[in-house]
């Protein structure tokens, strides 16, 4: 075992600096490398010829049309003021891809968290991963026909580190940085600070790149709708605000010869639709308006497909499996509120989701219930009691995990499927007691004798039947709540800045969760406007157990902190869980074809292609 491995794990227990571990522990000659993983070694050798997950012989040219729900007012993707309604795929769309601007490195979602080569050629880094260094490829351009240059990664990470500007994700990051040098003419090398812990190199290569030339330092924060430069696949051709955006194959993109674009990327235009009603989106897609349309609702997928280009097989219905964690959906407490502050009350309130009910009546069954925050993968303490290694890492924080968790008993309440299953109504109500709240003229009254109130934020007419559903269990207990349906604007604006008792949200599950697990539940994104830390989680255990996540050097520990960090979150009862499904489903038109295998992370519409012959 390397000297620094141990000592390493000490620094992070003890908060020793980095650099100054560096000076003690025996070197490791760091070497250009074609790829970089979390943990292990990257599943591609360099030299490979393409992703498994492609076709070499898939056909290019054509329109792809893609059609969307919501709006965008915005094309600079990394601004705060355009973080929820950006255009979608201009930069780090989760299914159209990164149109028009690249990261250093491309995540490839085949693994759980590998990045290979893009306008970085190589990346270098030490065994205590105490700096990173990328070097550019040559031949990377600028779809205006200027080279990336080291001078925009340094414009660009220069914009990212101002608070407010753009999202806080990027600012966090950067704020691990020492240092940050070009070196000889296609090389940039960061140094970290104390705070850096082993994701940092792969989340720096992860981020976009920016052209100096395209962008003012002075107006930069401004949203702006004019098309913007960057070095990808596409240039943004057209552009209606709020409703269209066109995308046109560059003909001189500078990746075309790489092997990690082969297969990729097989349009010669895309354009994205976007619809403010979800059922205008879905008649618009039954007259082949558009050609996919992943359904993520259960009770569409058994009872909207019978129209006719279905059953002539013109549209195909597809399943995929998919070997991600379940993700996490639910009611989310907003804790900057004082109504959900106290955790024994968000306790409380979780008992009143009758989700056997809410399954059978709205989704014919088809769903399963989200029970923590990695379902249906091993990083998932359910069921599971906490290890000698959870353990050790939870032991400062002995108030943070219940015992019914830390033994792996705890599950969500199971009704009797009738909507108002009393059993569970009297324990809501004990509970609640216990709390200091009372009944009074038939409303429930907390210590301070105001009712217990608030309201539910929704986005479309689905979360909305839900949410009455959950509002009709409320009610008959004494607890005052409504829904508050808004447009997609409203709703982004109003979700940026808190301003709401509860929402209905989703998180997609990961593999590897790390450093993004800050910006949905780490103390320093609380109050940072534009995070996704929509709960307002402010809990040292779960800072520490996001720590140790980036820490672990080995799978066994990783797993370990894992477990841990759900049994924080669950223990926490920062949200009403919802439901999943354990695959995805997609409706096609059967002139859209995609390879024959499925990456880990489920269908990756880029490598899709058209072929109406």
């Amino acid at each position: 075992m390397h000297l620094c491995s141990p000592a390493h794990q000490l620094a992070r227990a003890f908060s020793i600096s980095l650099l100054a571990l560096a000076s003690f522990c025996a070197p490791t000659v760091a070497e250009p490398r074609h790829a970089i993983a979390m943990q292990g070694e990257p599943a591609l050798k360099a030299g490979f010829e393409r992703l498994p997950y492609t076709d070499p012989a898939a056909k290019s040219g054509g329109s792809m049309r893609y059609g969307v729900y919501g709006t965008f007012d915005n094309l600079n993707p990394v601004i705060v003021r355009g973080a929820a309604t950006t255009a979608r795929g201009i930069w780090f769309d989760p299914e159209f891809g990164n149109l028009v601007f690249e990261p250093l490195m491309q995540r490839s979602p085949d693994e759980p968290f590998t990045l290979y080569g893009l306008l970085a050629e190589t990346v270098e880094t030490d065994d205590a991963r105490t700096f990173v260094e990328f070097t550019l490829n040559a031949k990377a351009r600028f779809s205006d026909g200027k080279p990336v240059r080291v001078e925009d990664v340094i414009f660009t990470t220069d914009m990212m580190k101002i608070p407010g500007v753009v999202r806080p994700q990027y600012t966090d990051w950067l704020s691990k940085v020492a240092r940050i040098e070009k070196v000889g003419e296609r090389g940039i090398r960061f140094t970290f600070n104390e705070k850096a812990d082993r994701e940092l190199p792969l989340l720096l290569a992860g981020l976009p790149v920016l052209p100096e030339h395209g962008f003012d330092r002075e107006t930069f924060e401004r949203s702006t709708l004019q098309p913007v430069i960057g070095s990808g696949p596409y240039v943004i051709e057209t552009v209606d605000p709020g409703r269209r955006i066109g995308y046109r194959k560059n003909p001189d993109y500078w990746g075309n010869d790489l092997a990690i674009k082969r297969g990729v990327d097989n349009y010669d235009a895309i354009s994205i639709e976007y619809f403010r009603d979800a059922n205008a989106q879905f008649e618009a897609f039954q007259k082949g308006l558009f050609y996919v349309y992943g359904e993520g609702n259960p009770r569409n997928w058994q009872t909207n497909y019978d129209f006719p280009a279905v059953r002539e097989g013109r549209v195909v219905k597809e399943t995929f499996q998919t070997g991600k964690p379940a993700g996490v959906y639910g009611f989310f407490f907003n804790t900057r509120r004082p109504v959900f502050q106290d955790r024994a009350v968000r306790a409380a309130l979780g008992l009143l989701f009758d989700f056997e009910w809410a399954n059978a009546n709205l989704y014919y069954g088809s769903y399963k219930r989200i029970r923590g925050y990695f379902e249906n993968s091993d990083l998932s303490s359910v069921g599971r009691p906490a290890s000698e290694a959870e353990k050790a890492l939870l032991a400062p924080f002995p108030e943070a995990v219940t015992p019914e968790v830390m033994a792996g008993r705890w599950t969500p309440a199971v009704s009797d499927g009738s909507g108002s299953d009393r059993k569970l109504m009297r324990q809501a109500v004990e509970a609640l007691k216990a709390a200091g709240y009372s009944i009074t003229n038939s409303r429930m009254a907390g210590p301070d004798g105001r009712p217990l109130r608030f309201e539910i934020l929704v986005q479309n007419a689905d979360q909305s039947r839900i949410a009455l559903g959950y509002i009709r269990t409320l009610q008959r207990v004494g607890i005052d709540a409504e829904v508050r349906q808004v447009d997609d604007a409203q709703y982004q604006s109003r979700k940026q800045a808190f301003d709401y008792d509860m929402l209905i949200a989703p998180f997609n599950g990961t593999l590897s969760p790390g450093a993004e697990q800050r910006g949905r539940w780490g103390s320093a994104s609380a109050d940072a406007p534009g995070s996704f830390n929509y709960a307002g989680v402010a809990n040292p255990a779960a800072d520490a157990m996001i720590n140790a996540m980036t820490a672990a050097r080995t799978r066994e520990d990783f797993v370990a902190a894992a477990r841990a960090y759900d049994r924080v979150l669950i223990s926490g009862q920062y949200l009403v869980p919802l439901f999943y499904i354990g695959e995805q489903r997609l409706a096609r038109w059967s002139f859209v074809k995609h390879p024959a295998t499925t990456p880990l992370t489920g269908y990756y519409l880029p490598s899709f292609w058209l072929d109406r012959d």
